[in-house]
């Protein structure tokens, strides 16, 4: 995947997913970014929250920055649900 596939908050931008559907057929929806979701979001949100609270590797790099999971972990606010949501 190319650089600008690539969302510098984490994740992929609509290009990435675009490129992703070509390559696989996934339909790829975008993160849900709300602070208080409901429905469907608030259960997708928690479902992703799950799956990267899972992941395994550094927050940051040898160099001190972020990682992709630290970047991607902080633009969902993700620590949030996953004290609250387990």
């Amino acid at each position: 995947m190319r650089k600008e596939h690539k969302s510098k908050k984490g994740g992929l931008t609509a290009a990435g997913r675009a490129y992703f559907k070509r390559k696989t057929g996934a339909n790829l929806k975008p993160p849900v970014t709300e602070s208080n979701p409901k429905g469907k979001k608030l259960a997708r949100k928690k479902s992703f929250c799950a799956r990267m609270s899972g992941v395994k590797g550094p927050m940051k790099d040898k160099k001190g920055r972020p990682t992709r999971k630290a970047t991607c972990i902080e633009a969902l606010e993700m620590l949030i649900y996953i004290k609250t949501y387990g």
